[in-house]
């Protein structure tokens, strides 16, 4: 058995988690540099540990953790208060 690297031709896995659509890290604060309006006009989705979420502000499918709004709860900047989750996330086009 001979450890020879593969040929420069060949090319690499692609890493498949997510559609190229998606961002590997997105939020829905304006101020955030990871926000992208276009793509939540469009409808964004996240299923966390399997279960569908709607109150996820923020997501980041490489280090697997989400930002929830811990209900209706503000700070006193009038930002939602959060609660960062670890987890398998899987984000996906609701459109």
């Amino acid at each position: 058995m001979t450890d020879t690297p593969p040929p420069p031709d060949t090319p690499a896995a692609p890493p498949a988690q997510l559609p190229a659509q998606l961002p590997d890290r997105l939020s829905t604060n304006p101020k955030s540099p990871h926000y992208d309006e276009a793509l939540l006009a469009r409808g964004v989705g996240i299923k966390f540990d399997g279960e569908e979420k709607t109150n996820v502000e923020e997501y980041c499918v490489s280090e697997g953790w989400v930002r929830l709004a811990v209900g209706k709860t503000v700070d006193r900047k009038g930002n939602p208060l959060t609660i960062k989750l670890k987890g398998k996330v899987e984000p996906y086009l609701q459109k």
